[in-house]
């Protein structure tokens, strides 16, 4: 592994987020949905110095006090950033704004107000935001302020005459207002900022003072939790607490707008104790993340929906626990319909054969139906054990909520560890059934949540064969006994490949396999479709495979610090990213074994923490006919040339030259499931 190379997993993060930008510039897609790329480029940028930069800072600090004269990651990936910013500016303010004109719809971005209606925002100034601002006089000796993370200020410079300049901190209340103001005028739509409005009434805020400048900021803070291993109270107790503080973590990021004064610049970064974070300057505007609320609802702005795809066969069934003991079957969202998904569970609830239920949820929809159901069945007296990971990070507060619910419900809450979260996605159904036990199960790639499956693309298994599903059963027993004890036993899985057990060396083996064949002249390949690689044992592996003669092919998502295509190291690697109307978010995992495929699912990416310090899930296909529609999904996204791009050498999106015929993957694979050539009765 020392004679190997990888890329670095920030940077490659950071080159992620510029092939959402791509996907923002290109002058095929509606306008709001372009609109919307930009949207998730903030919010990807956010949380990347929310999570990250606390990290690159530290190890900047480390780097520069052992005068490790290796590359400085921290220096790049600000360089990165402001590239991708100016690059974000250019299409923002260069290409969308100037499209929704031409369709009557004027945003206006760092402009005058229109004497049109001018009345109306001060109106709405007056009689709606007014009551929210909260001015903070930062010239007063010994006065400080704790600014919450990513919220939205103002620095107001005010200066009487013959006195001194006062320095105000002014919010921008858009956590609790609009960001945006829409108003219709002589048959067009004019679209202001909050800031815009508070900015053209400042004047009625401060009377009888001269506004010297007005500058807009915001500050990014460290989200990580800290949970202390020594803690022996309520884990779902201690993380509330924490929650309270997160909004209070170490600053990563000032970001403010150009032309503020050094005189200011000095004064905020005392007041707010911001001497180590990164100071960035931005554009007027900031969080516009929250572009994706623009209110634009005219024809033709936003792609048209694709419409779930129901099995009607299934819906046909008078039991689908009696349907999934006669036959695997799987669903893929969100081209097909969750409801089945929503029925098994409700199903669970009510059927009077049902004796016990298992649940791992890592994150579910805020008004989630699934949970709903579980309170149902422990409502209707079966034994419902569920394993809720409360560190899933940004929804531990959803997560506590429900599991609240859940416990005053009856239902058995079971969490992990601190050290250790449970990722995998599964369910299991236990049946008493003319007095025999009947199991029945779902695995999947994503989480149960009915919201996600609308927009992530995910494999979710219903099966209920007793190999599978008897495993299933003594890793819930296994979570239980751990959560109690803070211990556990080994378990050999046989079929499932499971994190802290034996999934690495399972994959190991199974590329060794093919390593073997490749040796021997058989055929051999590896196709892997993951969100991120990053662990090195599993990616020198790959690489002593690309070295062995087997073709690799990955579509990595987000994280890739495998590098592809180097002569004697991986020209047997290709990479590709897939960005599209949907998220890409299913693990699939295919070895060729002399062309008879073993193929996997599952929830684990190849991250470290996937791999060491969590419990993930991955699951063989045995149905041959629902291996063959996964390796046809995956076929048709190796042959996308739309909307893949490929990774070369250079940690470069690199785009695929179009040419007949066209392979949009996304929709080929909603047209190829629309055929029902796969149902089988």
């Amino acid at each position: 592994m020392d004679n190997y190379s990888f890329f670095d997993r920030d940077l490659s993060w950071l080159l992620f987020n510029e092939r959402i930008l791509m996907e923002a510039e290109k002058e095929d897609i509606p306008v709001m949905e372009r609109v919307n790329f930009l949207s998730i480029y903030s919010s990807n940028l956010d949380e990347f110095y929310r999570v990250r930069m606390p990290v690159i800072l530290a190890l900047h600090k480390l780097s520069k006090h052992a005068q490790d004269d290796k590359e400085d990651v921290l220096l790049e990936a600000q360089q990165l950033i402001e590239g991708q910013q100016q690059r974000f500016g250019q299409i923002f303010t260069g290409r969308l704004i100037p499209l929704l004109k031409e369709n009557k719809v004027k945003l206006l971005f760092n402009e005058p107000l229109p004497a049109a209606i001018q009345n109306k925002v001060t109106d709405f100034f007056f009689s709606q935001v007014m009551a929210f601002l909260q001015p903070i006089d930062l010239s007063e000796t010994g006065k400080k302020f704790f600014p919450e993370n990513n919220k939205l200020y103002f620095l107001v410079n005010l200066g009487l005459k013959q006195a001194k300049e006062r320095t105000i901190l002014l919010n921008i209340p858009s956590n609790q207002l609009p960001r945006f103001y829409s108003v219709n005028v002589d048959d067009e739509q004019y679209i202001i900022f909050l800031d815009d409005i508070i900015r053209y009434n400042l004047n009625k805020l401060f009377k009888d003072e001269e506004i010297n400048g007005c500058y807009s900021f915001k500050i990014t803070r460290d989200a990580e939790l800290d949970l202390k291993d020594e803690y022996r109270g309520d884990l779902s107790e201690q993380i509330e607490k924490q929650l309270l503080k997160r909004d209070m973590g170490i600053a990563t990021r000032f970001l403010h707008q150009p032309g503020i004064p050094l005189r200011t610049l000095h004064l905020i970064t005392e007041k707010l104790g911001l001497q180590g974070s990164s100071v960035v300057e931005g554009g007027m505007y900031h969080n516009l993340k929250d572009l994706m609320g623009l209110p634009v609802s005219l024809p033709g702005v936003r792609y048209n929906k694709w419409q779930p795809i129901t099995n009607s066969r299934l819906t046909e069934q008078g039991s689908l626990f009696d349907y999934i003991a006669k036959r695997d079957c799987i669903f893929h969202a969100p081209y097909q319909s969750y409801n089945s998904i929503l029925r098994f569970f409700n199903e669970a609830a009510t059927d009077v054969n049902v004796q016990e239920v298992f649940v791992t949820l890592y994150r579910v929809a805020s008004d989630s139906r699934i949970v709903n159901a579980l309170i149902s069945a422990a409502s209707n007296g079966k034994k419902v054990r569920v394993m809720v990971e409360l560190k899933a990070r940004f929804d531990e507060a959803n997560n506590i909520k429900w599991a609240k619910k859940m416990k005053e419900a009856g239902v058995e809450i079971i969490y992990s560890d601190k050290a250790l979260k449970v990722h995998a996605k599964i369910a299991l159904v236990k049946r008493l059934v003319n007095g025999r036990v009947i199991y029945s199960g779902l695995l999947a790639t994503g989480n149960f949540n009915e919201s996600t499956a609308a927009f992530y693309t995910d494999h979710i298994l219903m099966t209920a064969n007793p190999l599978i599903l008897r495993e299933m059963e003594l890793l819930f027993i296994f979570l239980a006994k751990k959560a109690k004890t803070s211990d556990g036993y080994p378990i050999d899985f046989k079929h499932l490949l499971v994190a802290q057990f034996n999934l690495q060396q399972r994959f190991l083996e199974l590329i060794d396999r093919e390593i073997k064949n490749a040796k021997q002249g058989l055929p051999a390949a590896i196709t892997i479709k993951l969100n991120n690689l990053e662990e090195r044992i599993l990616i020198s592996k790959l690489y002593e495979a690309s070295q062995a003669g087997v073709k690799i092919s990955l579509i990595v998502r987000s994280i890739c610090c495998i590098i592809p295509g180097v002569k004697g190291m991986s020209e047997n690697i290709t990479v590709r990213r897939i960005v599209d109307r949907y998220l890409e978010h299913g693990r699939i995992f295919i070895f060729n074994n002399n062309n008879t495929p073993e193929v996997f699912l599952g929830s684990a990416d190849w991250m470290n923490r996937n791999i060491y310090r969590r419990i993930e899930v991955c699951f063989p296909v045995y149905d041959q006919e629902i291996r063959r529609e996964i390796t046809d999904i995956i076929d048709l996204q190796l042959k996308d040339n739309v909307q893949a791009v490929n990774l070369n050498d250079q940690l470069q999106n690199v785009e695929i030259e179009r040419h007949e015929p066209l392979i949009q993957s996304q929709r080929a694979i909603y047209e190829l499931l629309q055929q029902n050539i796969y149902d089988r009765v």
